[in-house]
């Protein structure tokens, strides 16, 4: 099986480190590409472009400006170790021990609308740019276009080389449409979490991100190879709820917290 999950806005770049081991990104000759047209905007375009704050455009386009290649240890960090938003608070990558890591390497991919894919330990600088952007670059209308197929033959390459068959979709909407399904040489198995609230189950947006995320370390923890073995995911009171799922879906829910 290879996992794929989304990245996150939040981003640490200060905490200590618990590995020495480093990749580098295979699609730097990309995102070197999208940086140039990225460093075209102003300030003030970067915050309408993405819907944030002043601030963030001015932080944002602080980042553009000083984004600079080769990546080493001391300018970068591994991306499964920079990105800190809920999906991460789950994955807990901080606690991973050598095998841990090695086996996330080579099992889970990480879906970026600046770097493409990136492996765990791939060392990135800080950014912002959701692949959901509507950002026109030289490639097209927006990042869609720029990664166009590149994406899924880097997946395709995953798969081979970890010799699998499955794609387990622990990434948001937004990011999974980057993958082109048609071309995919593997089946998809997307988990659903759900949450009790009201008498209900629902998907419920903060709890469902970290349960991809605790679903990874999961994966990762227990070197899960199998569909039949990922559901005995138990984490934090979910359980898998087959008279829910299909082949396709795998439903967790949990009940009402609290």
């Amino acid at each position: 099986m290879l996992t794929v999950i989304s990245p996150a806005k939040t981003l640490d770049f200060d905490s200590p480190l618990v590995t020495d081991d480093f990749s580098q990104p295979d699609f730097l000759k990309e995102s070197r590409q999208l940086i140039k047209e990225l460093r075209e905007l102003s300030p003030e375009d970067i915050s309408s472009l993405m819907k944030i704050s002043p601030a963030l455009g001015e932080l944002n386009h602080n980042r553009f400006m000083n984004w600079k290649t080769p990546f080493k240890p001391d300018n970068a960090r591994p991306a499964v170790l920079a990105f800190k938003g809920d999906v991460y608070q789950g994955l807990s990558a901080e606690n991973f021990g050598k095998r841990d890591f090695d086996f996330a390497q080579k099992h889970l991919r990480i879906l970026s609308g600046l770097y493409g894919l990136l492996r765990p330990l791939d060392l990135i600088q800080p950014y912002r740019l959701e692949m959901g952007t509507r950002f026109a670059n030289s490639q097209g209308k927006d990042l869609y276009s720029f990664w166009d197929t590149k994406i899924t033959e880097a997946v395709n390459q995953s798969l081979k080389t970890v010799k699998a068959d499955t794609l387990i979709n622990l990434a948001s909407n937004e990011y999974f449409k980057a993958i082109k399904k048609q071309q995919l040489d593997a089946e998809i198995v997307t988990p659903v979490f759900k949450d009790k609230k009201n008498g209900q189950y629902k998907i419920i947006s903060f709890y469902a991100k970290k349960a991809r995320g605790l679903m990874s370390a999961y994966i990762i923890k227990n070197r899960v190879k199998s569909v039949e073995a990922l559901k005995g995911f138990d984490a934090e009171g979910y359980a898998y709820q087959p008279e829910l799922s299909s082949a396709s879906e795998l439903v967790f829910t949990r009940e009402e917290i609290g």
